[in-house]
């Protein structure tokens, strides 16, 4: 029989300058036979979900996070039991050696193996450093007949009936163990796994245990349960965690708005002729299959602008106290998912044809709503669009994305009562609010570039005076 090792799987650096994760779900389970490559979890950076492939072929011998925790970059999150000439981990490279020895100490002046940058899934990242943290409490197993009754509280071993613990005296809670199967049944059924005793092994909750835990009338009928996120009878208040998605985004609203001087300005345009413009496209078949809507007629005006306004596609360096403008667009379009608001990016937008621009807006909505949106296409941006108009909203104040210099929102298309040739007569009508960085941008070069987009959306024509 060939002899095998434990390998520990660290979560990595994915490479976003984040520090932590949440893990969504695994994929696997302790025992199963995983390939080198197969995705066994899904975690949740601040910015997009990730699917984590196995650095490694060989059998789940632990899964050290259970979903819904955050995890701190560098921490081990599974174990594999592989076979002993599997190489080293991905997250722990071996250190160079001395001759004729297995490991060797660092040469003089050489960084200690823990500063070095190491290698990951994705690239190379720095180790994450331990000290200062509060060390994993190591599980405590009481013997089979329990505690004596005189001893102070302390908490109950796993596989009992938590003793109620006086005031004050409560410290951190371990978790009770389980797999992560029996962790989505009793979250299904609506099950505390502290409330459950466990009959496995060092008293592990099992399938059985929570089965019967319901069997015996523990847990309220389906239909009296409240649904999860809701706030259950009598209570007045429902407090959910700051994590993920919209942590990332209130640190980033915050940041922008206390750290660049925002200005906004607003048009009111007659999009009628846009409008009857984006009609005759779609009859066309070179824009055939594709999804047209003011959003892909109005970032390509924006793209028009920049051309004559570039002072909005720059970003303001403050460390080297320098103003970079940038010779190309990577249009960021806000995008509301069920995880939360996040801001994708076409790269080199300003490259593209009309209807290579309608087919990269379908896809970076499509993937956003999955949540599959790639970390890379949300960073990057260099200008951003937010269509609030899809709300039935025709105006705001955008807060900029933080890095970027401008961020246009586009109206809702409404039919109203407006001058026209003279006469009034019911038109379609937007109205554009433009917020900048005013570090960045004066009064001045903002208005020109919201009247040229404004002019390009009242007469598409007016283009071919632009480029």
């Amino acid at each position: 029989m060939s002899a095998t090792m434990i390998k520990e799987f660290r979560l990595p650096d994915l490479g976003e300058g984040l520090t932590e994760s949440e893990i969504l779900s695994w994929k696997v389970a302790v025992g199963d036979t995983v390939s080198l490559n197969q995705v066994i979890a899904e975690v949740e950076t601040a910015k997009a979900v990730v699917e984590l492939p196995s650095p490694f072929a060989g059998v789940i011998k632990e899964l050290h996070e259970q979903p819904g925790t955050v995890v701190e970059v560098g921490k081990p999150i599974v174990s594999f039991e592989v076979a002993d000439d599997a190489g080293p981990s991905v997250s722990e490279p071996s250190a160079p050696s001395a001759p004729g020895s297995s490991s060797a100490a660092p040469a003089e002046g050489e960084q200690p193996a823990a500063q070095k940058r190491q290698p990951n899934l994705v690239g190379y990242g720095a180790v994450v450093e331990s000290s200062g943290r509060p060390a994993r409490r190591p599980r405590t197993f009481a013997p089979a007949d329990g505690p004596a009754a005189s001893q102070p509280p302390v908490v109950e071993p796993l596989g009992t009936r938590p003793a109620e613990i006086p005031p004050g005296d409560a410290g951190p809670a371990e978790r009770p163990r389980s797999t992560p199967p029996v962790r989505k049944l009793a979250k299904d059924r609506g099950i505390d796994l502290a409330l459950v005793p466990g009959t496995g092994p060092r008293g592990l909750i099992t399938r059985e245990d929570v089965q019967e835990f319901v069997r015996h009338g523990a847990v309220p009928p389906e239909g009296e349960r409240p649904a999860a996120g809701a706030a259950a009878p009598g209570e007045r208040e429902t407090r959910t965690p700051i994590k993920g998605v919209r942590k990332h985004t209130a640190a980033a609203m915050v940041s922008s708005a206390f750290t660049a001087p925002h200005a906004t300005e607003f048009l009111t345009v007659d999009v009628t002729p846009t409008m009857e413009l984006l009609a005759r496209l779609k009859e066309t078949s070179a824009f055939s299959g594709l999804k047209l809507t003011p959003l892909t007629l109005a970032a390509k005006a924006v793209l028009v602008a920049l051309r004559r306004n570039p002072s909005l596609n720059s970003h303001w360096d403050g460390e080297r106290q320098e103003i970079v403008t940038y010779n190309y667009v990577n249009l960021g379009i806000a995008a509301a998912t069920p995880r939360g608001l996040t801001v994708p990016n076409i790269k080199d937008a300003d490259a593209m044809t009309l209807d290579q621009l309608a087919g990269a807006l379908a896809a970076l909505a499509e993937t956003a709503r999955a949540g599959k949106t790639p970390p890379a296409d949300l960073s990057g941006g260099t200008i951003s669009i937010t269509n609030i108009g899809v709300f039935g909203i025709d105006a705001g104040t955008p807060i900029l994305n933080p890095g970027e210099a401008a961020i246009l929102a586009l109206g809702a298309v409404r039919s109203m009562p407006w001058e026209y040739r003279g006469e009034v007569a019911l038109r379609q009508v937007m109205t554009l609010s433009l917020s900048f960085d005013h570090r960045l941008v004066d009064g001045e070069q903002g208005s020109r570039f919201l009247a040229d987009v404004g002019a390009i959306l009242a007469e598409p024509g007016m283009v071919l005076t632009m480029v």
